[in-house]
């Protein structure tokens, strides 16, 4: 059974709840020559931007650096929230150390205490759709150019 469909402000209100309560989230890049690629990162939401934090020499790693953008898909397919955004990459030490102790925290992972290179990637979110099942689908966009639309 179909639930009655929510509210754009609804929707803008369930994502800021898992922006700020939510750990992990899936992360799509694609390699120069268009090959695919998702893995699920953790991340910390400041209310701005999402920051995230991977290998330098992954394939994420690689393709964020290389393309400066992303699209990340947060909750479950049936509730589901999806960000497309510009990266801004960032070196360990570039970022204010109470902003890493802040994704530490939440996480439960901190990429500076280990020694395999990692950065740290900022992403900017510029468009933000939102939805459960079809009769949420003609609402969904919630962000469009940096500016949520609700």
């Amino acid at each position: 059974m179909t639930a009655d469909p929510r509210s754009r402000a609804q929707r803008r209100r369930d994502t800021e709840h898992r922006l700020a309560n939510d750990t992990d989230i899936w992360v799509a890049s694609a390699s120069a020559d268009g090959a695919p690629y998702l893995v699920p990162l953790s991340f910390d939401w400041d209310g701005e931007a999402l920051l995230l934090a991977t290998p330098t020499d992954s394939r994420t790693g690689r393709n964020l650096a290389a393309a400066r953008s992303t699209r990340l898909g947060l909750g479950p397919t049936r509730d589901v929230s999806m960000i497309e955004g510009e990266v801004e990459i960032l070196e360990l030490d570039a970022l204010p150390q109470e902003r890493g102790d802040r994704f530490a925290a939440r996480t439960g992972f901190d990429p500076r205490t280990l020694t395999t290179p990692y950065r740290w990637f900022r992403v900017l979110p510029r468009r933000i759709q939102a939805w459960r099942e079809e009769n949420e689908l003609d609402d969904r966009e919630l962000m469009r150019d940096g500016r949520w639309l609700v």
